[in-house]
């Protein structure tokens, strides 16, 4: 009980932070008129979408929540509920603050570096400690309350069936917030560049091109309120993916209670590490804005090794809690199990930024390909992205393997929690990105001097590296946070076959095998791991559609109002807005709901094939393990290869030298092709690849909710 209040305490903590946070960047200099008017258009804008979206959104909600009233119970139905709110919740506050953040850090830019960089990051620290503070006090909350008042048993049937389907509810909201916010400002991205940079010849972010708004708008929809649901949801499924492994493998135990508690009491010391690591974020004599963010990433990632260790001595103890898979855990080998979670954090981020940074090998090769033209850069982007791949995949292999002999798969539970410990920074520097993004874009429409934009720039291009790591984080996390769901799902179908008596519908079932010689495992195998590809071509079509769309518009509106490019005329931005809204809320339908609907037709399809229903499962199993392994590389694929991409263009406008020795600038031939590239890095980056990350867990949880309803 006092562990559990605890950690309650320290996720209010997170709130507390971020309220105190607010205040302090809502009373930052606005700026003057003209930056303020364009400031309020993007507030509103985005302000716009996301009560649509939402709007669309709780539609689906209620349905889904009457049917896990029906099906399952009431308190897993308020379990849904939960998720769902705080989920969009987090998203929501995060993006408010953000909208309002921007005006202020491009007036603290004319102020100096250090300025602009404290506002920016104090505003994504917001979002950072709602995500993880909001997430952990949901599931926290709603354990005491199941157990504590309600007095359940922590593992029963009951109390995991409400956290499954509360991390349902948080994934129902991320898989829509990540795909319609991407649809919207990729949409927006790619048709304002297609016209304003290459059709044109103006800068970005030029107030005289109509898309520059909606562009603006699309940054907070999509890489703060998207990536914050993201997370978010990742964040909490993990956690209960977790606390579900412990309910099985301690079940009966003396241990069970601390075990299921011991990855909240993880994240409640991380998140105070967190909070302690963003006071570090300060720049330094040499001006490195990079630098400056990572020295609060590494003091957060060393202070949550102390955490760590005081989470194990307060719940599980550093003794033997007992065997699983024949193995003897100890609280020794868990802490050990955390360290690895962290060191494949450090990894995954260091390989991130090297594919993705500015001035390193990747990004300059493709910066070279442009030089020669529009397809060398496309086919050289290509390569990078493919190759981003191999990295990050042996790194998370080899996070497997090692926490898999220290403690077996609870043990890589226990690492992908300490993963996820320290979201709050991690989304800290992933929501600084669309605040200065939009800092450099309001500097730019409101004129003010060029020294001006050259800070915003500069925060701007390490904000793109930033967001790049953070969705390398964001995919490493959810591919070992699916493992840990996929071991949920297979011992909770091996102890429903093994209590028939008690769970008529799996009397019959008998030994589940995973055997590749059967051929409906193989086929499992095959449907899961097209779900990746269908589900990424449908989001780049969307995005294509919406693209294309606000291409015609922005034509439409520079030939009809002639003015506009002379400065006589006011382009409506309004409409592109408008016209984004509808687009991406109507594209976001479909593939959305295709990993929702995938696991109940693989199963309900095989059984109606074969007849048994040992089949239907080996083979739904087989195809979430298809999801894991081609999602993870789709989506890492996509995520690094588009920030190489955008980097790479960035270098242009940098003045990129290339091997001959030639400068290349802003507007130049090879300038040009750098767009092209660009365009389509976009869509990968900024929408299918991260929208990949929350289909590859919702597939698990909703095979683990079917064995839940059948049982």
């Amino acid at each position: 009980m006092s562990i559990l209040v605890g950690v309650i305490a320290c996720a209010l903590v997170s709130v507390i932070y971020a309220v105190w946070a607010t205040r302090v960047v809502l009373a930052a200099d606005q700026g003057n008129q003209r930056m303020r008017e364009i400031a309020g258009f993007i507030r509103e804008g985005a302000q716009a979408y996301l009560t649509r979206q939402y709007g669309t959104i709780a539609l689906v909600g209620v349905v889904v929540f009457l049917a896990a009233w029906a099906l399952l119970s009431a308190m897993a139905a308020i379990g849904f509920l939960v998720g769902a709110v705080l989920s969009g919740a987090a998203g929501f506050i995060g993006m408010h603050v953000s909208v309002r953040a921007n005006v202020r850090t491009a007036q603290a830019a004319s102020v100096s570096l250090a300025s602009a960089l404290d506002i920016a990051f104090k505003s994504g620290a917001i979002t950072g400690m709602l995500v993880a503070g909001l997430a952990l006090l949901g599931v926290s909350v709603m354990f005491m309350i199941l157990t504590v008042f309600m007095g359940l048993e922590p593992g029963s049937r009951e109390v995991i069936d409400t956290l499954v389907a509360l991390g349902f509810g948080a994934s129902l909201i991320s898989i829509f917030a990540r795909l319609g916010g991407g649809i919207f400002t990729k949409g927006a991205d790619v048709g304002g560049d297609l016209v304003g940079k290459v059709e044109a010849g103006i800068p970005e972010d030029d107030p005289r091109n109509p898309a520059t708004i909606a562009d603006n708008v699309g940054d907070n929809v999509g890489d703060c309120a998207g990536m914050a649901a993201d997370l978010f949801e990742t964040y909490a499924v993990s956690i209960v993916a977790t606390m579900v492994l412990a309910a099985i493998f301690f079940a009966g135990t003396a241990v069970l209670e601390t075990a299921m508690l011991y990855p909240l009491a993880i994240c409640g010391a991380c998140i105070l590490t967190s909070i302690a690591g963003a006071f570090f974020v300060k720049l330094g004599a040499n001006g490195s804005i990079m630098g400056a963010l990572y020295r609060g990433l590494i003091a957060t990632g060393f202070l949550s090794i102390i955490g760590l260790a005081i989470a194990t001595t307060l719940t599980v103890g550093w003794g033997s809690l007992g065997s699983v898979a024949g193995r003897d855990v100890t609280g020794t080998n868990l802490f050990a199990c955390g360290l690895v979670g962290l060191i494949v954090t450090a990894l995954i981020v260091v390989i991130t930024e090297y594919y993705t940074g500015t001035n390193k090998r990747p990004v300059n090769s493709i910066a070279q390909a442009s030089v020669t033209g529009h397809g060398t850069n496309v086919i050289q982007g290509l390569a990078v992205s493919l190759e981003s791949t191999a990295l990050p995949a042996i790194v998370i292999v080899g996070g497997i393997i090692a926490t898999y002999q220290l403690a077996g798969l609870f043990g890589t539970g226990i690492a992908v929690t300490a993963m996820l410990g320290i979201a709050g920074m991690i989304v800290a520097l992933d929501a600084f990105g669309p605040v200065t993004d939009n800092a450099g874009g309001i500097a730019e429409m409101s004129h003010l001097p060029p020294e001006v934009r050259k800070v915003t720039d500069a925060l701007d291009a390490v904000g793109n590296t930033t967001k790049a790591v953070t969705k390398g984080y964001a995919i490493g996390s959810a591919g070992l946070g699916a493992l840990v769901l996929f071991a949920a799902y297979a011992n909770d179908l091996a102890y429903f076959a093994a209590h028939g008596d008690r769970y008529p519908y799996f009397a019959d079932v008998g030994a589940i095998s995973f055997d590749l010689s059967n051929p409906y495992v193989v086929a499992g195998l095959i449907f899961g791991g097209l779900v990746p590809y269908l589900f990424g071509g449908i989001a780049m079509t969307a995005v294509g559609r919406a693209g294309g769309a606000v291409v015609e518009e922005v034509r439409r509106q520079f030939r009809e109002k002639p003015g506009i490019m002379e400065g006589r005329d006011r382009p409506d931005y309004g409409r592109a807005v408008d016209m984004l809204t509808k687009a991406a809320i109507r594209e976001m339908i479909v593939p959305s709901l295709l990993p929702v609907l995938a696991p109940v037709i693989v199963y309900f399809g095989v059984l109606a094939l074969s007849g048994s229903k040992a089949s239907a499962f080996a083979a739904l199993g087989a195809s979430l393990l298809g999801v894991i392994v081609n999602g993870l590389f789709v989506a890492i694929s996509m995520t690094s290869g588009g920030g190489a991409w955008d980097n790479a263009k960035k270098s242009f406008e940098d003045g990129f030298v290339g091997k001959d020795g030639v400068r290349h600038v802003k507007g130049s031939e090879a300038h040009k092709a750098s767009v092209t590239g660009d365009t389509v890095g976009d869509p990968y980056k900024d929408t299918a690849g991260p929208a990949v990350n929350p289909a590859i867990k919702i597939t698990n949880i909703v095979a683990l909710l079917l064995l839940a309803v059948l049982a």
